[in-house]
């Protein structure tokens, strides 16, 4: 290298250092921003590319009902496309050939008038394709084989030939396509689409009725809409997928608790839903719904006579058009604002992340319920373990906890679930008010679990909310206990279970301070770094001890039972007992074996509940 040159190297060198650095600190800042709304987003959601030229597919599914399908292209012809190209595909299904049949002829007859009236309909707004089964394929085949996407910017819009829309149907599709498809950061890879029809269904058992406010115009609901659906390409493609697998080795798309039980019972393969419902449960996608007042909707099914009708009911719902227009159709809220409903009609408030010690108190308050939170532990909990506690939560109606746990895809998808979270390792650092003497035991799982628990229990305390701690190795029976109501003492423990509540009393207040946080940490610092050694709820009770307070043993072998044992003699459960709990040693299968034996695993072998469980509110 020349003499002058020579100079540059180590300016160039600290240039580029300098140039790495700044990248690295806005990439890491930008990815652990703190959010304190918990109804704001964070990166749970892959990053998409704004794409605004994608193509739009209408499928019309027809069968042998031509007057049903001439008001259903003439209304789609109506609409206002804005000058976009966009696609019309029809597709015919066939009659069923049956043996000795006299009707032969009417049959091939009508078959060919329809075929007529579709070869001869005018579409000027793009490509128009026509296809003609050979024989009967049924609705669930029309459904599942009308649609393949050839990329991720291919939608399709699904109506079956008793649909009418409005002519402001595809302005406000393109819109909400606009926004929340390719709008940043309005994108949520686990929404699957679009329903134009008026929402009137609850398919849970026993859920809620839908009560939807004046000023609710979109909300997201987990529910498919088979009168006028817009697919997403994504989710299609996985939903397809998940079905060829699950048909293939025979698996029904059974899920109890819900009504589409029966009609999968009543009508097996004619219907594609019930198997679509399955896998939106247990994926926990949504689906976006409008909700315009006075019956209005953008399409309407005239449920005419057919394999859903015996025989015609009429229109469900009033179009919407410009005449009866009193809003503005195409504002479109960010979506932090929308509510989101599951398929109870229940609401879902997704996306509750707690980094940092600010984040945790507007958290808590949506968690609490009767002033009492309850705090679940996943440090050496498995996520089969981790999904089961969730159906058992369910299946009790306990919806006020919140889990501790690493940062990981797991933990960060049961927040997208709509079950609130606290990534211990980020939360521990942002607490600037107590430091660890070694800053190596920081990073300890023991020692962040504890103190993460410790941190939690005093927030709460300030709130003025009651915390009941739990461990991911111990299953609640028959809804939480009953310390809650008994004012008798502020602490309660169960050192064997791990078992925690803390009342949120004067004197709760004025013990659980830095200070004590600090002696907590001191003395499980001492102790060995074991989870089976080492309870918080030991440590607590010692330090409580050492202050003279009042601390009530709970007593374990009369409300909990140990299942770790391997002689299932042993394991006996009553109907006294309030929890189970075990090893986190314990081997799964034998763990999965014993809860089934208490009806108390209730996971399916996709990782999700078996059942929906509904509690109207």
């Amino acid at each position: 290298m020349a003499g002058p040159n020579r100079h540059l190297l180590p300016l160039l060198l600290l240039s580029i250092a300098a140039l790495f650095f700044y990248s690295y600190y806005h990439s890491t800042l930008h990815a652990f921003t703190p959010t304190p709304n918990p109804h704001s987003t964070f990166p749970l959601h892959t990053s998409h590319t704004p794409h605004r030229d994608f193509t739009f597919i209408i499928k019309v599914l027809a069968y042998n009902r031509l007057d049903s399908l001439a008001r259903c292209l003439r209304s789609l012809a109506a609409a206002d496309y804005l000058s976009d190209r966009v696609h019309l595909h029809v597709y015919i299904d066939h009659f069923a050939f049956v043996n000795g049949s006299t009707d032969v002829d009417r049959m091939l007859e009508d078959s060919h008038r329809i075929l007529e009236f579709a070869d001869g309909f005018s579409w000027k707004f793009g490509e128009k394709l026509v296809h003609y089964r050979t024989q009967n394929a049924g609705l669930q085949a029309q459904w599942l084989e009308a649609w393949w996407p050839e990329s991720d910017d291919e939608f399709a819009f699904v109506v079956e030939d008793d649909l009418e829309v409005s002519p402001l149907y595809y302005k406000f599709l393109r819109s909400l396509i606009v926004n929340y498809y390719y709008g940043d950061p309005d994108f949520r890879p686990y929404i699957y689409g679009a329903s134009l029809q008026r929402p009137r269904f609850v398919p849970g058992k026993h859920g809620n009725k839908i009560q939807l406010d004046n000023g609710t115009r979109i909300f997201l609901y987990q529910l498919v809409g088979t009168w006028g659906q817009l697919l997403f390409p994504k989710p299609w493609k996985e939903f397809r997928l998940w079905y060829d697998k699950h048909k293939a080795k025979g698996i029904k798309p059974f899920l109890d608790g819900m009504v589409t039980n029966g009609w999968y019972k009543k009508m097996g393969e004619r219907i594609w839903t019930p198997w679509f419902i399955k896998f939106i449960h247990s994926r926990g996608y949504y689906n976006f719904y409008t909700n315009f007042l006075n019956e209005r909707a953008l399409s309407v099914s005239h449920r005419d006579a057919g394999v859903n009708y015996g025989k015609t009911a009429g229109p469900d719902s009033n179009l919407l058009d410009e005449n009866s227009l009193d809003f503005n159709l195409l504002e479109m809220q960010p979506l932090k604002n929308l509510k989101w409903y599951d398929f109870c009609f229940r609401e879902v408030l997704p996306e509750r992340v707690v980094r940092n010690f600010d984040e945790l108190g507007p958290v808590l308050h949506t968690v609490q319920k009767q002033g009492t939170a309850v705090i679940v532990s996943l440090y050496g909990a498995s996520e089969m373990v981790t999904r089961n506690l969730i159906c058992n939560f369910e299946k009790l109606n306990i919806w006020n906890f919140i889990f501790i746990g690493h940062e990981s895809d797991f933990l960060l998808d049961l927040a997208r679930r709509g079950h609130p979270v606290i990534i211990g390792d980020h939360f521990l650092r942002s607490v600037t008010t107590f430091k660890m003497p070694d800053s190596q035991d920081f990073h300890s799982d023991m020692m962040t679990s504890i103190l993460v628990k410790a941190y939690v229990i005093m927030k709460n305390i300030e709130l003025g909310y009651n915390s009941l701690l739990i461990e991911g190795n111990m299953l609640l029976l028959q809804g939480y206990p009953y310390f809650d109501q008994d004012n008798t003492y502020d602490f309660y423990s169960g050192k064997i279970s791990g078992l925690l509540f803390i009342r949120s009393s004067t004197s709760a207040r004025n013990i659980w301070v830095d200070k004590f946080i600090s002696d907590v940490a001191m003395m499980s610092k001492s102790m060995p770094n074991n989870q089976e050694s080492t309870s918080f709820a030991g440590i607590i009770e010692k330090l409580l001890e050492q202050k003279s307070k009042k601390i009530k043993r709970v007593d374990e072998t009369n409300i909990g039972v140990d299942i770790s044992s391997n002689n299932d003699k042993v394991v006996t459960l009553d109907i006294e007992k309030k929890f189970v709990h075990w090893s986190v040693k314990m081997d799964l299968d034998l763990l999965k074996k014993r809860l089934e034996n208490f009806g108390a695993w209730m996971v399916g072998d996709d990782y999700s509940c078996k059942a929906v469980v509904c509690h109207p509110t």
